[in-house]
């Protein structure tokens, strides 16, 4: 009686480790995404982006991207990580308002959990929200199975649409 509950006791911890083993870093998501909210602020005429992004794979992308080691719980590395995000966003995402580009300025990021919280910013005097074009290919160098979530709201008014991998460009129009 004791041997079978020993062999019992043996057979679940092994089912633990290995399931444990399933759930690592690298398999925490089985699909990959992104989501991207704009919300254009009238009074201030600026565009508040938030675009989040699961740590790893950020990580994965920016060091194959830029040939470097990305480890966003390194502190001591916060400068580099700026500028590499910075270049990586604002090569991957992009917003048109009646055909003119509007500039990004990477504002920050944070780690929250699993995934990082990039912010960034854009002027617009000349924006109009009656013909918005956004690009965003973010994590399709590394993706085919990539789906990007994008939010914009003007005026309270929330519109949302998604690019799933090679889809780069969609339109709003408020």
């Amino acid at each position: 009686m004791a041997c079978n509950y020993y062999k019992r006791s043996r057979l679940l911890w092994l089912l633990v480790f290995f399931l444990l083993i399933g759930f690592s870093p690298a398999a925490w998501h089985p699909f990959h995404v992104s989501a991207t909210e704009m919300e254009y602020n009238g009074k201030t005429q600026k565009l508040e982006i938030s675009t989040k992004i699961f740590t790893d794979d950020l990580e994965a992308v920016l060091t194959r991207t830029y040939k470097t080691p990305v480890d966003f719980s390194n502190k001591l590395r916060k400068q580099a990580l700026d500028t590499l995000v910075t270049k990586y966003i604002t090569t991957h995402l992009s917003i048109r308002s009646n055909g003119q580009l509007q500039r990004l300025k990477f504002f920050g990021w944070e780690v929250d959990h699993e995934a990082v919280y990039i912010y960034t910013t854009a002027e617009t005097t000349s924006f109009n929200p009656r013909n918005i074009a956004i690009e965003n290919t973010i994590l399709y160098e590394l993706f085919q199975d990539q789906m990007n979530i994008v939010h914009f709201i003007v005026n309270g008014t929330r519109k949302s649409s998604k690019l799933a991998y090679p889809e780069r460009k969609l339109q709003f129009s408020f």
